[in-house]
């Protein structure tokens, strides 16, 4: 079967399990797509099962303005061929929130150079770079990974900048938020560092330093 013939029978299943309820709610939300199904999740992790892994089906899914063939790429691309320019073409691809957490999730986080690509983001101006920085950084959190004292630094020197210029409820600042917190469930010494960095916050707005305070200790495990 043909690359072709796969999307095809792809798209076959979506108008299956189409829910236009979910669709016309994700449009009134500004959620824009040239095709949306509104097909849950688990069943999109379903449909990915059926087919192996493949660079060529997932990188011609991914160029589909439909939501579903996007999700379905995330799952369906190989990691040993997924290139960092590649991935730097993926994200300058995205455009909503849903769609940069599922890929750091399904994919980013599991390249063998995330943390460097992470780093590379979270530097860039970048609305959508930056997010898929700071989610990939905290999905590494996640598993464990530990930061040298330098891209310690470098991190929460990032992660405080962008929470101080764009405030808790821009995407940037949200998805710099969930990287320290979960960098602080690694440890005693990178709770300390980041709670010490929240200090600086309150220089530009005192409740807004607290709030953001409060949140991370909420995160640390005794």
């Amino acid at each position: 079967m043909t690359t072709h013939e796969t999307i095809k029978e792809i798209k076959a299943q979506f108008r299956l399990f189409m829910n236009g309820a979910v669709s016309q709610s994700m449009r009134e939300k500004g959620i824009d797509y040239k095709l949306n199904f509104g097909i849950e999740l688990p069943r999109l992790k379903e449909i990915s099962l059926r087919y192996e892994k493949n660079h060529s089906l997932a990188g011609e899914l991914w160029k589909e303005n439909i939501r579903e063939c996007k999700i379905l790429a995330t799952l369906l691309q190989p990691i040993e061929t997924f290139l960092p320019e590649i991935a730097d073409i993926w994200v300058e691809d995205i455009r909503h929130q849903e769609m940069a957490e599922l890929v750091c999730m399904n994919l980013f986080q599991h390249l063998p150079y995330a943390s460097t690509k992470a780093f590379q983001w979270i530097a860039d101006e970048r609305e959508y770079f930056q997010v898929c920085g700071f989610l990939t950084l905290a999905r590494l959190f996640m598993k464990g990974g530990y930061l040298n004292e330098r891209a310690e630094n470098e991190f929460i020197d990032q992660a405080i900048t962008t929470l101080a210029d764009e405030k808790e409820s821009h995407r940037p600042a949200q998805a710099a938020l969930t990287a320290l917190r979960m960098y602080v469930r690694l440890g005693k010494s990178q709770a300390q560092a980041a709670l010490k960095a929240t200090l600086t916050l309150g220089s530009c707005d005192n409740k807004y330093g607290v709030s953001i305070r409060q949140q991370l200790e909420e995160e640390i495990i005794e």
